[in-house]
This record gives structure tokens, C-alpha cells and sequence, in this order.
């Protein structure tokens, strides 16, 4: 019988975010395990506890924030995987959420339901924010678009990047006074959900309506903090489990005498999670709007461009102007789209064949399906599912 390795998981479980790494480490473990484990729940130490060498670990999965955990553990001299990004160190493999790829799926969500106006509230000293930030900027600038940003500079002894966000509920008053200035209806960012909740408390104390006035979504799709929202708040879903079985499938090959890669491996997000924060849509015209409420309602029963245009008792050509003038794509693209993030939301969260998915989405062939799905998404249905939901 193999013997159980030794393996330090330095991971916080205050969050959703570090339980879901840890559920993924988990899964690892299950599949090709055991292991001795040792997890202390809580916020992350600042430094290795008392008796840990003694302990002797033989691999160490960690978010790597303080210094001083990053020094003790470099000096063990043993296998690491981190799986924060913070620091960038030789020998230390890292594992992250791909923050590009966030900022511009955000921008992309809220180009999709038709919004001209765009806003982002992040927090200085954050480095996820920022590179968020940066993403989501760069995506809109590219199209044309400005964008408002707004950025707490918390207290210069406020140390850790939890602390740093939580910091921002004492600047409520300060987004309030930002938010009031600028043009409606307006799409925010927020940086992550901690700071998306510090956003909807800002526009209910300065009387803008949520989502009509200012749309909001957040980052990371921590369930909890989500429905403590009012209204429950829109997130972007990252693949924290799948970091956290990737790192210790990783860190497992290390301990068997695998080199370590001299790169970071980064993780694309799942998709966002719309919930009340959000409109599904922002447009002036009422024709184009009524078009898009009855895609939303219909589009599980086959309809066609035509069907839509005989609804509106408007031409094709008519449609397909107005559709390209304000969304910069046509009424058959619509169509898929809404079937598609269907399929989306069945794949990560039911295990239903892909035959009824695609009856459900509306979609009259798996063969149709399958070909738009890939064509969207760069993943078949199959792969889909596994990354959303190990």
C-alpha cells in the first residue's frame, strides 16, 4: 500500500473561494490520494505555525500573500504550489484565476444587453482589481468606449488584500458622491464581490435604482455574500475548484520527483451568473426592447428570425438595422446566444444528457447545438462540464 504523503494546505476558508479550491484539492485527493493533510480553517497565518517543521510535510498547496509564510516555506525546501499569484518566485509554480480574461468577459456581458455607459470600482493595493481593472478598461476603450473608474486607497496600515476590500465599506459615502455624477443607465464593474456589495449599499444610499439606473456585478459568485445583496447580485463565476485540483495533481507529480513548470498556468472563468443586479438589457428603443423580451420568452420553441420579425410587424431588413445599430449583432445571433447561456446553466449544474439540454434550450438538433456551442464557448458541451463542475 503506498504510503500517505505528508501535504500542508495554507489555504483561507473564511471565503467561498478558498473552500472551493479546497473541495477541489479534495476531489484530487479522493481520486488518487490519500493524503496526510494538514488545514488549519480561518484567515491565512502570517507565518508557519509552532511544531510545523516537526511535522514534516512533504508538499505545501498555499496562497502565498505574507512574506514572511512565503520566506519559511521557500526554506523547507520541499515541493510548492501556489495557488494565490501574488508573488512571482523561481521554483514555485503558480496556479490563478486568468484576471484578463475576467475583466473582458464582464465587458462583453454588459456589451451583449446593449449598455453605452460603463463604470469600474476596484480597490488600490489589490492586485486582482487592478488587473481586472486594466482588462475591463482596455476591452471597452478598444470599442469606442469611455470608462469612470473609482479606486479606495485604504489605510496605510491596513495589511492583506481581504482586509484592504473590507477597508472599502467606510468609503460607501465617497462611491455614493461618484456614482450620482455620471450618466444612467450605467454598467459597474466591481472589482470582486466584497466590493460589488460596498457598490449596491452606495446606490441605495444615494437613491439609484438598481438595475434600471445602474447595473452591478461583481466577482467570484460567493453564493452567501450574493444573496445578502439587495437586489441578490450578479457575479462572475471563477473555477476555483479547478484550481485546486490542478494544483494538486501538480504538486502530487512534484513529490514523485516531476520538475516543476518555470510558468504560471492560468484559468479562464465559467461564466456570469446574472441575478437581480443586472438588466437584461439596456436599450431606448421600445420596438428593439419588445424584440428582446420575446426572444427571452420564446426562445426554448424553435422561433426563427422570422417568427420575431411577424411578431413586431416589422420587415426582416428592418429588424436586422435595428439590431446592428444597437447591439452590433443580428436577431438570429440573439437567438443563439440566449439558447446558448442556456446551455451554459444546465451543463454546470444539472446532469441532464446532452439530447434534453438541447431540447430545453431550444435548439431542434444536438448536432446544431454541439457545432454553436463550440463555436461561442471554444469548448464542446462535454469539456464544458467538466471544468465547470470537476
Amino acid at each position: 500500500m503506498r504510503r500517505r504523503p505528508r501535504v500542508a494546505l495554507l489555504v483561507q476558508s473564511t471565503f467561498a473561494y478558498g473552500r472551493k479550491v479546497l473541495q477541489g484539492i479534495g476531489a484530487y485527493i479522493r481520486q488518487a490520494g490519500p493524503w496526510l493533510v494538514y488545514h488549519r480553517s480561518g484567515e491565512l497565518p502570517t507565518r508557519l505555525p509552532p511544531g510545523f517543521r516537526k511535522w514534516r510535510p512533504e508538499g505545501v498547496i498555499a496562497q502565498l500573500e505574507s512574506p514572511t509564510i512565503l520566506n519559511q516555506v521557500r526554506r523547507l525546501g520541499i515541493p510548492v504550489v501556489d495557488v494565490l499569484g501574488f508573488h512571482r518566485v523561481r521554483g514555485i509554480p503558480r496556479m490563478r484565476d486568468d484576471h484578463t480574461a475576467i475583466g473582458r468577459l464582464a465587458a462583453e456581458y454588459f456589451l451583449e444587453r446593449g449598455y453605452e455607459h460603463f463604470a469600474y470600482c476596484g480597490t488600490e493595493g489589490v492586485f486582482y482589481c487592478e488587473e481586472r481593472c486594466r482588462a475591463f478598461v482596455q476591452s471597452l476603450e478598444e470599442r469606442g468606449y469611455n470608462v469612470f473608474v473609482y479606486k479606495t486607497r485604504p489605510p496605510s496600515d491596513v495589511v492583506g488584500v481581504r482586509n484592504r476590500e473590507a477597508a472599502g465599506q467606510f468609503d460607501i459615502p465617497g462611491i455614493g458622491r461618484w456614482l450620482r455624477k455620471l450618466p444612467r443607465p450605467l454598467a459597474v464593474m466591481a472589482g470582486s464581490d466584497v466590493r460589488a456589495q460596498q457598490v449596491l449599499s452606495a446606490c441605495h444610499e444615494e437613491g439609484v435604482a438598481v438595475p434600471e439606473e445602474a447595473a452591478v456585478l461583481g466577482v467570484g459568485n460567493d453564493e452567501v455574500l450574493c444573496h445578502l445583496c439587495d437586489p441578490v447580485l450578479s457575479s462572475v463565476q471563477l473555477n476555483a475548484e479547478r484550481i485546486g485540483y490542478e494544483a494538486a495533481a501538480l504538486l502530487d507529480r512534484m513529490m514523485r520527483g516531476q520538475r516543476p513548470p518555470k510558468y504560471e498556468i492560468l484559468f479562464q472563468p465559467v461564466g456570469v451568473v446574472s441575478r437581480g443586479s443586472t438588466a437584461e438589457l439596456a436599450v431606448a428603443d421600445p420596438d428593439l426592447g419588445a424584440a428582446l423580451r420575446f426572444i427571452r420568452e420564446h426562445y426554448t420553441e424553435g422561433i426563427s428570425v422570422e417568427d420575431l420579425a411577424e411578431r413586431l410587424a416589422m420587415s426582416r431588413s428592418s429588424l436586422q438595422r435595428r439590431f446592428a445599430a444597437y447591439l452590433h449583432r443580428t436577431p438570429h445571433d440573439e437567438i443563439v446566444r440566449v439558447r446558448i447561456q442556456r446551455v451554459r446553466e444546465l451543463l454546470a449544474s444539472t446532469d441532464l444528457p446532452l439530447e434534453r439540454i438541447a431540447e430545453l434550450a431550444g435548439f431542434l438538433h444536438l448536432e446544431t447545438m454541439c457545432k454553436q456551442f463550440k463555436q461561442k464557448t471554444g469548448y464542446t458541451p462535454g469539456q464544458y462540464r467538466k471544468i465547470s463542475r470537476l
